[in-house]
């Protein structure tokens, strides 16, 4: 059984915790890319890594789904520090993401980390709708 997961932070391919590096250092099944997508949501910046805030009001963050194997949950949960019944940063739910590439529209339910909306104040608040883009900006001349 496979389930799909969005991912818009450090799971993303090429990022601290890149989701397909962080199954095989554990011997487990591969992700498969499904393909770019978006949620109703906002970012924060908490330094190295971002947060996803859900909202209605019509703006979407950008990331991936992948189609992994319930066994990638479990190492997800453990990389985001979710622990179900716990007080955590990051919170384990679904969402319905939105394909994006051309000719692949639909939507998907997918697994992802939102953060607690308590923990806002401790994080700046992202203008744009990818986490990667806003990192590299951060770090190029001019960036903050």
């Amino acid at each position: 059984m496979s389930i799909y997961a969005f991912v818009y932070g450090t799971l993303r391919a090429g990022e601290i915790n890149d989701l397909a590096r962080a199954a095989a250092a554990r011997g487990l099944p591969a992700a498969r890319h499904v393909g770019p997508a978006s949620v109703p949501g906002m970012l924060v910046d908490f330094g190295d890594w971002p947060g996803l805030i859900p909202v209605d009001d019509g703006r979407r963050v950008r990331g991936d789904v992948f189609r992994v194997d319930p066994a990638l949950i479990a190492l997800m949960d453990e990389i985001e520090e979710y622990q179900p019944g716990t007080p955590c940063c990051f919170v384990r739910r679904t969402v319905r993401a939105r394909l994006e590439a051309p000719g692949q529209g639909g939507l998907l339910t997918c697994q992802y980390y939102p953060i607690d909306p308590a923990l806002r104040a401790a994080a700046i608040d992202i203008a744009g709708d990818d986490w990667i883009v806003h990192r590299l900006a951060r770090t190029t001349p001019g960036g903050r």
